[in-house]
């Protein structure tokens, strides 16, 4: 997989009722083929959402599997790479909640150094991609998911498990910290 994705993926091409609906009954070509069509797409959303280039490729396997395993579950009511979208971003938020909860089992040896972390080298300020990835996490995935994914605040809300309220405030935070990030 070409690991260098751009901050906006080309969208995919349409995908026919009828490719879906045999990959519905199993037949792996006609997944293969939505794969095809959709991976590009989706490992860039997991590419900003993670800021890790291998955590992007192991998210975008999850959410492959995952879409095989609940294909028969899709009732295309959306489009299929809104479908996929979905589950990437689901696939995501439960990750970080597994690792927010082992966290927090685990007591650090020591005490973090307090404020904030040393700046970015200002000769990278200008790449757009990292100082996405520099947000911290909850104002990245909001920025992600509104301004570039367009979804709305309450549908953020409502797939990170916050108040549509919260994800206006992480969205402002993120614009501010990126104004910040690329005006050095």
């Amino acid at each position: 997989m070409d690991t260098a994705a751009p901050l906006l993926a080309p969208a995919p091409p349409p995908v026919s009722d009828d490719l879906v609906a045999r990959a519905r009954a199993g037949e792996r070509a006609a997944f293969e083929a939505l794969y095809r069509a959709h991976v590009g797409r989706v490992y860039a959303l997991c590419l900003r959402l993670s800021a890790d280039r291998g955590r992007a490729e192991e998210l975008t396997q999850d959410t492959f599997v995952l879409a095989w395993q609940r294909l028969g579950t899709f009732r295309g009511e959306s489009a299929f790479g809104s479908w996929l979208h979905r589950i990437a971003v689901n696939a995501m938020l439960g990750e970080r909640r597994a690792t927010g909860r082992r966290e927090r089992r685990v007591m650090p040896l020591e005490e973090p150094p307090a404020g904030r972390a040393a700046a970015p080298d200002p000769a990278l300020a200008v790449d757009l991609e990292r100082a996405v990835a520099a947000l911290p996490p909850g104002a990245r995935a909001v920025f992600v998911l509104h301004d570039i994914e367009g979804y709305v605040h309450e549908e953020i809300g409502t797939m990170m498990g916050i108040a549509a309220g919260t994800s206006k405030a992480q969205l402002h935070r993120a614009r501010r910290l990126l104004r910040a990030g690329l005006t050095r």
